[in-house]
């Protein structure tokens, strides 16, 4: 399996989260704890999913909650870097237009991927 890791960079107009390795049952956690310490105060919360291959449901999971922190913080949840097998599991549960509806993109907006390599 290939290693997880989960950074988090706080800037003055966005917070970034940038995953990297499997996001499931297992890493889940790690991403949660991460993203919910960190104070928003409406700042978007950028999460670069580039580096994850495969998400299962617990993965999905976690994006709806923090899509659901988001709107309650007045802030914006902004996905980028879905892969396939990812992509792929948001639309057949038929969330990808709802957790794409803020904003996503195949990769990172170019002063973001320097930042968000793990």
């Amino acid at each position: 399996m290939k290693a997880f890791t989960v950074t988090v960079e706080q800037r003055p107009d966005l917070t970034l989260v940038s995953v990297a390795g499997e996001l499931d049952m297992l890493t889940v956690p790690e991403v949660e704890e991460a993203a919910v310490v960190v104070p928003l105060g409406g700042k978007p919360l950028h999460v670069d999913l580039a580096g994850v291959s495969f998400m299962d449901s617990s993965g999905l999971n976690l994006l709806l909650r923090l899509r659901r922190r988001m709107r309650e913080e007045a802030g914006l949840l902004v996905l980028s870097g879905l892969q396939e097998q990812p992509a792929g599991l948001l639309r057949l549960t038929e969330t990808y237009a709802l957790l794409t509806a803020d904003g996503v993109g195949a990769a990172p907006p170019a002063e973001l991927q320097a930042a968000s390599r793990v």
